[in-house]
């Protein structure tokens, strides 16, 4: 599996549709942030759009046209049909040798069948398959793609809870779920994570707490304040990090990153991060919530990645829908 920052074919995405449970109240702003997203994107690399129904492909169309997007070049959409947009953790999961591309179709199951219904997202992989005329490799094994992150050279940072979750698998044990990332993404080095920050509904995916940044670095949360509810967990993550990294290989490092003040919507508290960042071809796209720590944090960004700019992007109505930037987005390598 390749890391996030190499030179991508394409972005994959899901369109929301009106009608899912992600965003209450919020439908027509992120209508409008999808669409935002897609033409930043498209100016650096292909986007590849999942639409639930013709009839959606179609308003789709009509409105990134009126954007001037050019369809059918930088990007293309498909009746590819999933309830809800979060791509990263139904999407094809992409790995390469020296002479192919294919596709890993992990299971999918709204995490632990917290959300049905859910059949349709679950294909998503094989249908992207189909279109890209890929391999496509069924594990057996259900695993979101917001549970792993990896530094492209063997190296998985992955979630403990939410990748041996009984309801998920199962049965699972560390030790066929380790043989799994192995024979299927090519995992020679495996750090399992406890962590798990206030709002999350994934049972500690790792794009909120832990992800590499380059082949070596690792950035990770935290937050200073020992009332605030992350406090423990984090500061447990990032001591678990740091001894990680003192095994080796020399150069492993792990760097703090803050964590925005608690957010909520009503009474609610939202799983803001900016661990939840993307490599696009073009920059890196890092969540912004309107706090002091944005700046922070895009500081941090701007210092550790030199081939790309750190570009923050209004995230606060994106966490109403329990996600990030990383949680609806997934790269296809070129």
């Amino acid at each position: 599996m390749p890391a996030e920052w190499a030179h991508h074919r394409a972005t994959w995405l899901t369109w929301p549709r009106a009608e899912g449970i992600s965003f209450p109240g919020k439908e027509k702003r992120m209508i409008a942030f999808w669409a935002d997203l897609v033409q930043h994107l498209s100016k650096d690399e292909l986007v590849r759009v999942n639409c639930f129904s013709s009839e959606q492909r179609e308003s789709v169309q009509e409105l990134l046209q009126g954007r001037g997007l050019p369809l059918g070049r930088r990007v293309l959409l498909y009746e590819n049909p999933a309830y809800e947009p979060w791509c990263r953790d139904h999407g094809p999961i992409f790995v390469q040798n020296s002479r192919e591309t294919a596709i890993v179709d992990w299971g999918y199951d709204a995490w632990g069948k917290k959300y049905p219904p859910y059949s349709l997202d679950d294909q998503v992989p094989q249908r992207a398959a189909s279109f890209l005329g890929m391999c496509c490799f069924d594990p057996g094994i259900v695993l979101e793609g917001g549970a792993i992150d990896t530094n492209g050279e063997g190296i998985f940072l992955v979630g403990t809870r939410c990748l041996l979750d009984p309801i998920r698998n199962p049965g699972m044990t560390r030790e066929r779920m380790e043989w799994a990332l192995c024979e299927y993404l090519g995992a020679e080095r495996i750090i399992w994570l406890e962590a798990e920050i206030a709002g999350d509904d994934t049972d500690g995916h790792v794009d909120e707490i832990a992800r590499f940044i380059d082949r070596s670095t690792i950035v990770a949360p935290r937050t200073h304040d020992p009332q605030d509810p992350n406090h423990a967990a984090l500061e447990e993550n990032f001591e678990r990090l740091q001894t990680e990294a003192a095994k080796g290989p020399a150069g492993l490092c792990v760097v703090p990153l803050p964590m925005p003040s608690a957010i909520y919507e009503g009474e609610t508290r939202l799983p803001a991060s900016y661990a939840n960042f993307y490599f696009s071809n073009g920059a890196l796209l890092y969540p912004a919530f309107g706090d002091p720590m944005d700046a922070v944090a895009g500081k941090i960004f701007g210092e550790l990645v030199r081939d790309r700019p750190a570009v923050p992007v209004p995230a606060r109505d994106l966490i109403w829908g329990f996600g990030g930037l990383h949680c609806i987005t997934q790269q296809e390598p070129e």
